[in-house]
C-alpha cells in the first residue's frame, strides 16, 4: 500500500487545514496531559512524606528537577487551552496552532526530562545509585528511540519514497 502524500489527498482550504492541526494537536494534547498532571500531583505530595527527610542532596536535586520539570510540562501542555481562550475569535488560528505546536514540543521534552529523574530518584533510593543511572540512562534511550529516532526515520524513508 502506497503513502498518502502530503497536501496532495487532502483538497482543503488554508482554514480548514488550519483547523484540522488545530485538531490533531488537541487531541495528542488530551492524551499528555492527564498523565503529566498525576505526575505534578504526585510529585508535589512527596516532600510531605516522612522518608523524604532522609534523601540526600543528589536525590533532592533529581526531586527538584522531576518537580520542576513536571510543572513547567503541565503549563506548557496546557497553555494551548489558555491561549485558545484568549484568542478566540481573533483570526488567529495559523499563530495559535503554530504556539500550540511549539508549546507540545517543548512540553514533551520536559514531561521526558521530569520521567527521567523521576525515575533516576526512585531508583537510586530503592537499589542504590548505579541502579538509578542505569534506570534512568535505559529511560532516557526508550524516549529518544521512542519519540524522537524512530519518527525521524519514518520521515526520511517518506522523503526517499516521494523523491
Amino acid at each position: 500500500m502506497e503513502a498518502a502524500q502530503p497536501n496532495e489527498d487532502r483538497h482543503e482550504t488554508e482554514t480548514e487545514r488550519l483547523d484540522r492541526n488545530w485538531d490533531e494537536l488537541l487531541q495528542e494534547l488530551r492524551v499528555t496531559q492527564t498523565g503529566v498532571q498525576i505526575l505534578a500531583g504526585f510529585l508535589l505530595t512527596l516532600p510531605f512524606q516522612q522518608r523524604f527527610s532522609t534523601l540526600d542532596d543528589g536525590q533532592r536535586a533529581a526531586y527538584l528537577v522531576s518537580l520542576a520539570a513536571a510543572v513547567l510540562a503541565t503549563a506548557l501542555l496546557v497553555a494551548p487551552v489558555s491561549a485558545h481562550r484568549m484568542l478566540f475569535r481573533q483570526r488567529a488560528k495559523r499563530e495559535l496552532v503554530a504556539f500550540a505546536d511549539a508549546a507540545a514540543r517543548i512540553g514533551l521534552v520536559a514531561l521526558a526530562v521530569s520521567i527521567v529523574a523521576a525515575t533516576f530518584l526512585i531508583f537510586d533510593v530503592v537499589v542504590g545509585g548505579g541502579a538509578g543511572v542505569t534506570a534512568a540512562s535505559a529511560t532516557l534511550a526508550v524516549f529518544l528511540v521512542s519519540w524522537v529516532v524512530v519518527p525521524l526515520v519514518v520521515r526520511s524513508r517518506l522523503s526517499r519514497s516521494e523523491s
